[in-house]
């Protein structure tokens, strides 16, 4: 085809201003992009062909593509470790840009709000997720917009109900950010919408049912937020869903059994919840499921058999429930399960049969539940389980056989239950397991040679087993071992002292012999080491003092002699020390954990003594050579020895002649034929304080006053030595003693009053500062009573009504054991409600519960705390609230929390380690002194404050 002649002018023309657009787009989009690269770092230069050249060519631009017409319609620079902010969206207008890819990299600050209004209409594809971008999400529509992800970044802020413009959506991924508010319905207009995460912000209220006109979804992750409510049951509209995860938000009420049609589902993921009522059986119908976590919940009902027909199923997580009946057999023949998880439930019956034979378990944790009977020999038929977790049931008979043969195992917890028999050959030459717990039963044998090189942790305690300490000398990683509570005998193999990563040691209870090892010193990470109630005989190696992190150390009830290493008190981790009942003679070391050593720990020793102000033991006698050349000065200081005892006499006697009255036990028969004995302290009341008054009070046990109007107070106490009552009455924060009074079966304590006012009268609007003056003065009270008197002395009761604040602000402890009757149960430890018995760390309990009180001004109940709301004690609810609420919420309002916020968080965590069920977990006195030092005083005073405290 030919073009005529005439035509030529205007083609030429024509092309010619083709070009120059073209040229002029191209020179467009080069200083939009220069413009980007000049507002931003980029350290490891991969934007260096970013540049003007001869061509000016963008597209031979690293991370630039182009199309056939050289126009650019994606850039993608994720993960070049690129750094800054964006300025400007103009890189964002580039007229055939489809796809801007900018994730994983370093870029921060706002987005520029106009991105959503001025970008290209073209753009299909935004991805800035995993950067550090902040503010809030640009409002604005983008029409053809298919993805959206700004996950991973720090953007704030509600989510707009403009989120409902951007209608062709495909992927919308806002999570790991810190959005709040609510999830807004208009969210129900993304109806091509295929896949959403929410996850990770902190969004409230409920899930709106709007999410059920979203036909096309497959994908919903609202999980880590704080979303309530129910679960709509539009959710079972989505018939194209394949995963659903709305985990660990406050979702409660039942699982809708709509749940049930969404036939397409895979995925299930609803833990960390408040759901209850039964699983619907709609759910067992879902047979594409290939896992289903329900953990972690309240949901009650049996599991049905209906299990069976999940035949994909893979995991099946539904611990933390209460969950009850029998292990469906169901579950045995679903032939891909890999994961099954049902414990802390209130499963009963026996475990299946033939569970494990037609599965390909890999993790089976069936633990603290009510299980009977034996144990399945086909449990490791798979070949693949890796971990055996059955603890706290009722299971007994013998370890089967089979499991000698499973090699595949890396943790077996087996601990309390009622085993029984000898463990299978073979099972103590698995070489996978790391963890072994087989504590706690009945089984027996020698426990012969261990071949288990993986091996971290083997507790063997509390069985029969007898023989022979094992030989674990392949385990070189071996960091807890545990062979307490059985009859094992011989002498310690020097095998034993090889394990360079042991941290805990636990042979007490046994019957071993012969000397301990100084080779045990070797263990240089051991922090606890129990060798109590054995057959030990030698001296305590001087090599011990050579621990450098050892805490606890319990030699106790062996047959040791010889002197205490004096190095041994060097060791400043060194916390807790027990050598009591053994032969040990000599003195206490005087450093370290000597110092407050409890009368307990040292007690059985005939020949220990204490020097200087150690006051657990008989003081030592000391032994002095005279010097032949020094004979006339002894002469001469006897002589004057002697002149001032006669002076010295004459006085006493004088004194003796005003006070043994005093100290004389008076005894009074009254009409009832009770007897009492009254023996007065402070010769002040001799002539005020009478016999009538005393005896008249008892009734009341409370305050009452003298002929001079002079204040005391009376309580009930255990039956101390009353020999030791005026020394403890002397501390500055316990009420002074002035007299006692007993009878057969009860003793009184008379406590001259104060001026001053009981804590419970006075809390409202005390600062911060005088809050920790009480918690302060209390505890050095508690630290005297407990480590500076023999025999220990416990103070019973801790409640505000039992301490008064006297004029000076200081608080004074009344000192006495009310009968357990009286006691305020509010502040009772569960072991004293239980047992009726006071010991150490019952008071420990109640200086938590003390401590709870001047946090947040709330009196301890018994049973609700109606003010709160919260059901339990006032340990329940401070968990509770110290766990899921702002401090502001649970702190008392006269305590400025803007100032000693990281004192207070520091205080309830100590009040709340004080306050565990178990009395075992509870810190010593000590410790909790040592723990107000670091919270309270400067690195500049403590030394000075504390130094006499736990000297």
């Amino acid at each position: 085809m030919s073009i005529s002649h005439h035509h030529t002018p205007h083609l030429i023309t024509a092309l010619f201003f083709l070009f120059l657009n073209f040229s002029c787009l191209h020179a467009n989009e080069l200083e939009l992009l220069l413009s980007f690269k000049s507002s931003i770092q980029d350290p490891l230069r991969h934007l260096s062909s970013w540049s003007y050249s001869s061509t000016n060519d963008v597209c031979l631009w690293n991370g630039v593509v182009c199309n056939n017409l050289s126009r650019v319609v994606s850039l993608d620079l994720s993960g070049k470790n690129i750094s800054g902010q964006i300025l400007t969206s103009a890189t964002f207008r580039l007229p055939f840009l489809r796809t801007i890819n900018l994730s994983n990299n370093n870029l921060s600050g706002p987005i520029p709000q106009e991105i959503f209004t001025t970008s290209s209409p073209s753009l299909r594809y935004l991805n800035l997720s995993n950067n550090n971008f902040s503010g809030s999400i640009p409002r604005g529509f983008l029409p053809n917009l298919y993805t959206l992800d700004l996950s991973n970044n720090m953007f704030s802020g509600e989510i707009y109900n403009d989120i409902g413009f951007f209608s062709n959506l495909r992927v919308l991924d806002l999570g790991g950010n810190v959005l709040t508010g609510y999830l807004p319905a208009y969210i129900g207009n993304l109806s091509r919408l295929e896949f959403l995460t929410l996850a990770s912000n902190q969004l409230i209220g409920g899930i709106p049912a709007e999410l059920g006109l979203m036909k096309n979804l497959k994908w919903i992750y609202l999980g880590y937020n704080n979303l309530s409510g129910q679960i709509p049951h539009q959710i079972g509209d989505l018939s194209s869903l394949n995963h659903l995860d709305l985990v660990y938000n406050n979702l409660s009420g039942p699982i809708p059994p709509s749940l049930g049609d969404l036939k397409e589902l895979e995925y299930m993921f609803l833990y960390q919840n408040k759901l209850s009522g039964q699983i619907p059986l709609s759910i067992f119908s879902l047979k594409n499921l290939i896992s289903l976590d329900f953990s972690d919940n309240s949901l009650s009902g049996e599991i049905p058999e209906l299990v069976a027909q999940l035949q994909n199923l893979e995991i099946l997580h539904l611990f933390s429930n209460n969950i009850s009946g029998k292990i469906p057999k169901g579950i045995t023949s679903l032939p891909r399960l890999q994961v099954l998880q049902l414990w802390s439930n209130r499963l009963s019956g026996e475990i299946p049969a033939n569970l494990g034979k037609h599965n390909n378990l890999t993790v089976l944790d069936l633990s603290t539940n009510n299980l009977t009977g034996k144990l399945p020999d086909t449990l490791c038929d798979s070949g693949h389980l890796t971990k055996l977790i059955l603890f706290s049931n009722y299971l007994d008979g013998v370890i089967p056989p089979s499991f000698g043969d499973c090699n595949t195992l890396e943790r077996v917890r087996l601990q309390s239950n009622f085993f029984s028999g000898e463990l299978p050959r073979g099972f103590n030459e698995l070489q996978l397991v790391n963890f072994m717990d087989l504590s706690k039963n009945s089984l027996r044998g020698h426990i012969g040679t261990w071949d288990m090189p993986q091996l971290e942790m083997l507790n063997l305690g509390k069985n029969s087993f007898s023989g022979e300490l094992p030989d674990l000398s392949r385990s070189k990683r071996l960091k807890k071992l545990d062979i307490s509570a059985n009859r094992i005998s011989g002498v310690i193999p020097l095998g034993l002292m090889t394990f360079p990563e042991l941290m805990d040691l636990d042979l007490s209870d046994n019957e071993i012999t012969g000397v301990i090892p100084s080779e045990l010193s070797s263990c240089k990470n051991l922090v606890n080491l129990d060798m109590s109630h054995n057959n030990f005989t030698g001296e305590i190696p001087l090599s011990f003092s050579d621990f450098p992190v050892l805490s606890n150390l319990d030699l106790s009830c062996n047959l040791l002699f010889g002197e205490i290493p004096k190095n041994l008190g060097n060791i400043e981790s060194l916390v807790q020390v027990n050598i009591s009942h053994n032969l040990l003679h000599g003195s206490l070391p005087l450093t370290g954990a000597f110092l407050a050593i409890n009368a307990t720990a040292v007690a059985g020793n005939k020949d220990l003594c204490g020097e200087n102000n150690v006051s657990v033991l008989p003081p030592c006698k000391v032994v002095r050579k005279r010097s032949t050349k020094s004979w006339w000065f002894i002469v001469i200081s006897t002589f004057v020895a002697f002149l001032a005892v006669l002076v010295s006499g004459f006085f006493i006697g004088l004194v003796f002649q005003r006070t043994h009255n005093v100290l004389e036990v008076k005894k009074v028969e009254q009409e009832d034929g009770t007897k009492w004995e009254i023996q007065l302290f402070d010769s002040r009341f001799m002539k005020s304080l009478t016999m009538n008054a005393i005896l008249s009070s008892l009734k009341e046990q409370n305050v009452f006053a003298d002929k001079n109007g002079v204040q005391f107070v009376v309580k009930e106490v255990n039956k101390y030595d009353i020999s030791d009552i005026r020394k403890f009455s002397e501390h500055k924060n316990i009420l002074k003693v002035v007299a006692t009074c007993r009878s057969e079966k009860i003793v009184y304590l008379i406590h001259e009053d104060v001026e001053g006012k009981r804590l419970s009268q006075i809390l409202n609007g005390f600062s911060w500062e005088r809050r920790r003056k009480i918690m302060r003065g209390i505890a050095e009270a508690l630290w005297f009573l407990h480590c500076r008197c023999s025999p220990e002395v416990f103070a019973g009761e801790l409640s505000p009504e039992n301490i008064v604040v006297d004029v000076e602000d200081e608080p004074r402890l009344c000192l006495g054991l009310p009968s357990l009757l009286c006691m305020d149960a509010a502040y009772m430890a569960p072991e004293t409600r239980e047992h009726k018995d006071v010991t150490s760390k019952s008071d420990i309990y109640g200086f938590g519960i003390l401590m709870l009180y001047l946090l947040t001004g709330k009196k301890s109940s018994g049973d609700e705390d109606i003010e709160s709301g919260v059901n339990g004690s006032l340990v329940n609810w401070a968990r509770y609230s110290y766990s899921n609420s702002h401090i502001d919420t649970w702190i008392d309002s006269s305590i400025d929390t803007s100032v000693h916020q990281r004192e207070i968080v520091r205080v309830m965590d100590l009040a709340l380690n004080c306050t565990v069920i178990d009395p075992q977990q509870r810190p010593c006195i000590k410790n909790v002194l040592k723990a107000l030092e670091s919270i309270f005083l400067s690195s500049s005073s403590r030394t000075t404050y504390f130094s006499k405290i736990l000297s």
